[in-house]
């Protein structure tokens, strides 16, 4: 016999459909009112709920309010349904932006301020509810686990709400942010948890100890397992799609737009899928399915294998639409008419100043005794305070259940309100010319850096090898000029059936991940391409000391032809017969203004940044009728990037007809022991093409040259 579905009638969708467009305008106009007052958007859509409830809109308009929001469990069923997949969407979007890395070295202060944020709120809401007067109770309450529920509603932050204000005003990468959203997330486990405690006592009047340790077991499955085998599962199924979709192969001029979001199609329908997997899961087992989708989010978003384009289009879809309707929804239960009386608006007043009392003085001394800086521990008091939707779901459980009258729903989520509005402008007004002690400076320097980069970029880097001494100052070059954050993976390429010795390569890149791979297929070369699909900003290779036959290799030049990612070809001084090359002192790096001059500058200035090497920016003029005061910005420019980098440069002008031989000599009067340049790849004859002034510098140079190219082939003049 098959399933039994109820399907809205024509009216019930007619309503919901109208629901949806309404909260949507008004949310989002709200959203944008607040931006222009300097509030996060939030705000006016938590604030839409309120207009299109009861407190406004069923004052103002009680006919229109019955028809949109009518006493109806299946059209409010649905409604809620999209604001909880909105939410899902969130915390995926908040757990992609988790860096467990600063969690675990804030991990003392975060344990502290944790503790305080939640005991002190606790113990003090069990109080306050002992004291309420019982108009706050409801029908079926006692007055033990009323006094449960109002320290559960007090103690909780939520972690929606505050993960929104830390993105909307730039927080979520300071320290401080990231330690907020690891204490939400305990504060949220806790929550629900004891939430789930009270509503069973309410129910059954027991708690079951059995039903208790489940729980706890559950949480601890879901988070440990979800971080270590979990996280493996994931990368090996992202492995599999992203192998399995890519764009276009490199030598394709022009794939069509289909063709290109092919990638993100394939890694976002995984990335939903997981997502949903987990929160199944975690709702199955007691935990809200809200925090699995929180934990997949950290694990999607370590992945070295997620497409980076993924969080874009979830952020879209869930800034503009998903996120709006949960909040706004939030608040259309409100009703401010339950508190119109005098005596009950004091006790409500009471219940708010209590509520943000107790949250800023237990996380402020909980980051004190962290050892966190006073301008940290006041962030946390006031980001902290932002209760939002999750005190909603307390108090219509609590409402349901008949332990909460509608005065307390009432004081409950105005509570959750109010403290979401003022949380955002007073953790503004605190963190206002504030930028975080020196390490957190460095840190936020660095990633903006790193965001802006044209190739010295967070990720992964591929360095394929048989286990020559050209790979291992090709090596050298990678492991200088990248962040240690940057992983890399050793592709280990078999020659004549032998695996090569990769050991003097592993201790090159001391410090960093390192991964070993075998090249697996019957061509090895296509084996690399296929791997530098998966995810890798870049391929390192290490060629001899010269071109044979008008080719560097046969590896290199394959690589040329169809590497996906650019590519760093790294050719040893000629005659240098050493194991390892000793530090770099001088390198002299071609200066144009073309975005390949701009990846050869990165990869430069990173080396300098780690070895002190002193970056000779050399502009040529091959024309006498060159505007000096082009060369001077061009050049101003390089070295306003190396100060970025914290890099040691100076400039050099040259003209003369030749650019690759006035690059040569300048090297030569320079004393420079390195070249680094960008080249375009072109198909000239049949194959890969760098230009005459790069394959000059490579087939004359007695020095380590460096040559930086970009995956987009231009097509061969002959048609080829």
């Amino acid at each position: 016999m098959g399933a039994h579905f109820t399907s809205l009638t024509e009216h019930q969708q007619l309503v919901f459909w109208a629901d949806l467009a309404l909260i949507l305008v008004v949310a989002r106009s709200l959203g944008a009112a607040c931006r222009r007052w300097s509030l996060p958007a939030v705000v006016g859509e938590l604030a839409a709920g309120v207009v299109l409830g009861p407190s406004v809109l069923g004052q103002v308009w009680r006919h229109g309010f019955a028809w949109l929001f009518p006493v109806d469990k299946v059209q409010s069923g649905a409604l809620n349904a999209v604001g909880w997949v909105g939410v899902g969407f969130l915390l995926l979007l908040t757990g992609f932006e988790t860096d467990l890395g600063i969690v675990r070295r804030l991990g003392r202060a975060a344990g502290s301020v944790a503790a305080g944020a939640l005991v002190v709120p606790l113990v003090t809401g069990f109080l306050v509810g002992r004291v309420l007067p019982e108009a706050f109770m409801g029908p079926k309450a006692q007055r033990g686990v009323f006094a449960l529920f109002v320290a559960v509603a007090l103690g909780i932050s939520s972690l929606p709400v505050i993960a929104k204000i830390l993105s909307e005003l730039g927080l979520m990468r300071r320290d401080f942010g990231q330690v907020t959203v690891a204490v939400s997330v305990v504060n949220d486990l806790v929550g629900w948890l004891g939430l789930g405690v009270v509503a069973g006592l309410a129910e059954s009047g027991s708690l079951s100890a059995g039903h208790l340790a489940v729980t706890f077991a559950s949480m601890v499955v879901l988070l440990g397992g979800g971080l270590t085998f979990g996280q493996r599962l994931v990368d090996s199924v992202l492995r599999v799609v992203r192998a399995h979709t890519t764009a276009a192969d490199a030598h394709l001029v022009a794939p069509s737009d289909a063709a290109r979001l092919d990638p993100v199609i394939g890694a976002l329908t995984v990335t939903l899928i997981i997502t949903l997997v987990v929160a199944t899961g975690a709702q199955a087992v007691g935990i809200e399915a809200v925090l699995g989708a929180y934990v997949a989010g950290i694990v999607l978003g370590r992945s070295r294998f997620q497409h980076p384009d993924v969080r874009p289009y979830l952020q879209a879809v869930t800034t503009s639409f998903l996120a709006p309707i949960f909040f706004a929804t939030a608040g259309l239960k409100l009703d401010l008419g339950a508190i119109s009386h005098l005596g009950v608006i004091g006790w409500v007043g009471a219940v708010l100043a209590v509520a943000v009392g107790t949250k800023f003085l237990g996380a402020y001394a909980g980051a004190r005794l962290g050892r966190l800086e006073r301008r940290d521990a006041l962030a946390l008091g006031a980001a902290l305070n932002a209760r939002g939707a999750v005190e909603v779901v307390i108090a219509s459980i609590g409402l349901s259940l008949g332990v909460l009258a509608p005065s307390a729903y009432t004081a409950v989520v105005l509570m959750a309100i109010l403290t979401s509005v003022m949380a955002a402008p007073l953790l503004r007004r605190i963190v206002a010319g504030w930028e975080g002690t020196g390490e957190e400076r460095e840190r936020l320097e660095q990633e903006r850096l790193l965001d802006t980069n044209l190739l010295v970029r967070p990720g992964r880097v591929l360095l394929p090898s048989r286990g020559r001494p050209n790979s291992i100052v090709a090596a050298q070059v990678l492991q200088y000029s990248f962040p240690l954050e940057v992983g890399v993976t050793i592709l280990s390429v078999s020659e004549n059936g032998q695996e090569p010795d990769l050991d003097p390569l592993v201790t090159v890149f001391e410090g960093r991940d390192v991964e070993v791979r075998r090249a697996a297929g019957p061509d090895p070369l296509d084996a690399i391409v296929e791997e530098a699909k998966l995810g890798y900003e870049l391929i390192g290779v290490g060629v001899s000391d010269g071109r044979h036959d008008g080719s560097l290799s046969p590896m290199v030049e394959h690589l040329l032809d169809r590497s996906p990612v650019p590519l760093v070809v790294v050719r040893r001084a000629p005659g240098d017969t050493r194991a390892t090359p000793q530090a770099f002192a001088r390198a002299l790096v071609p200066v144009t203004g073309s975005p390949s001059s701009r990846v050869a500058q990165e990869l430069a200035f990173g080396i300098s940044n780690r070895l002190g090497t002193e970056v000779v920016l050399t502009h040529v003029v091959t024309r006498p009728e060159g505007h000096l005061d082009k060369v001077s910005a061009v050049l101003d420019h390089a070295a306003a990037l190396g100060d970025r980098f914290d890099a040691t440069s100076r400039t050099l002008t040259r003209s003369g007809p030749s650019m690759g031989d006035e690059i040569l000599q300048a090297a030569r009067e320079a004393d420079a022991d390195l070249i680094v340049l960008g080249a375009m790849v072109r198909r000239v004859g049949g194959r890969p093409f760098l230009g005459h002034n790069a394959e000059h510098i490579l087939d004359e140079a007695p020095t380590t040259v460096v040559v930086v190219t970009t995956p987009d082939v231009i097509p061969d003049a002959d048609g080829d």
